[in-house]
């Protein structure tokens, strides 16, 4: 599982300010959007929570179990993002929540104007490559990690709701702007990582499947560009606009996660994932890795054979 950039966490409310011990709620209100900031400190289960508009939630501190659209639930973890269409109902589930542990958790309702304004802004200026390929919001895919660049606008649109210069407003939408973008963009990522999600017509779509066939290959720039049928130069324009990173970010990333899989293997030797991902050099390799996920291959590999024990 990838490191997931967690958010700055806001202070808690002194115990003598909160209202109630279930989903105590603080809301700064702008003229497009509303910040809302709960804490629970006690255990509950399926409470109830619904928005007027579409509202993106990320997680703080401690779990959360969410029950949502008839579907599964799931754990809800610090540097996670749910966004939830308007007048959806959540059902949430605080199995840990205690005085000592408790769950802080944001959710941003933005006016529904903001996100169709912006999305006809990005279709209209910067149109994506391929037929039927907008600029949209993915209601399916609704629950994906932070990555660095997420977290950042996330954290600015927190601190620029939180605050009290009289430009605040102005500088929200444009963070708002920023964050739709971000999300469209995570979403992208993780909808080219399961094929059974993607519905768009896309020539960054051949190159995808050309890094995931060829992820034990040194791979080149040139060999993407032409899969595409693009100069190297549009093409890297036009990935980075779908995907938020560049073409080598996204082949280290497919890299990492494969070699994930192959540590899965208790007894394959480091060296043997390094080459099997297409790493020469496995001191690089084992570099790169800690980087990504925190610890080194040999520590990712022990802790994943003691989970399956």
């Amino acid at each position: 599982m990838s490191i997931k950039t967690l958010l700055d966490t806001p202070k808690l409310t002194n115990k003598k300010s909160l209202k109630t011990l279930v989903e105590n709620r603080t809301i700064f209100s702008l003229e497009h959007c509303e910040l809302n900031i709960f804490e629970t400190y006690e255990k509950s289960d399926l409470v109830p929570l619904k928005f007027n508009d579409l509202v993106v939630t990320s997680m703080l501190r401690g779990k959360k179990v969410m029950h949502l659209f008839d579907e599964p639930h799931f754990e809800y973890l610090p540097g996670e993002t749910v966004i939830v269409p308007s007048n959806v109902e959540m059902k949430i589930d605080f199995p840990e929540a205690t005085t000592k542990n408790p769950t802080q958790c944001i959710a941003l309702a933005i006016d529904n104007k903001v996100i169709t304004d912006t999305l006809s802004f990005l279709n209209d200026k910067y149109p994506k490559e391929g037929k039927n390929n907008l600029w949209k919001l993915d209601h399916e895919n609704y629950f994906f990690y932070n990555n660095v660049d997420l977290a950042n606008t996330i954290n600015k649109l927190i601190k620029e709701c939180m605050g009290t210069s009289i430009t605040k407003d102005a500088l929200a939408d444009l963070t708002l702007q920023e964050l739709i973008i971000r999300i469209i963009q995570t979403q992208t990522i993780k909808r080219f990582d399961n094929s059974n999600l993607i519905e768009i017509d896309s020539p960054i779509m051949a190159s995808i499947e050309y890094i995931k066939n060829n992820i034990h290959n040194s791979i080149q720039l040139k060999d993407l560009s032409d899969k595409a049928c693009m100069s190297t130069t549009s093409f890297y324009r036009n990935f980075k606009k779908e995907l938020g990173i560049s073409p080598m970010e996204f082949i280290l990333n497919e890299k990492i996660k494969f070699a994930k899989k192959l540590l899965s293997n208790p007894k394959i030797q480091i060296n043997e994932v390094s080459y099997a991902s297409g790493f020469e050099d496995c001191n690089y390799f084992i570099r790169l890795f800690k980087k990504h996920e925190g610890i080194t291959p040999k520590q990712y590999q022990l802790m994943n054979f003691s989970n399956q024990s």
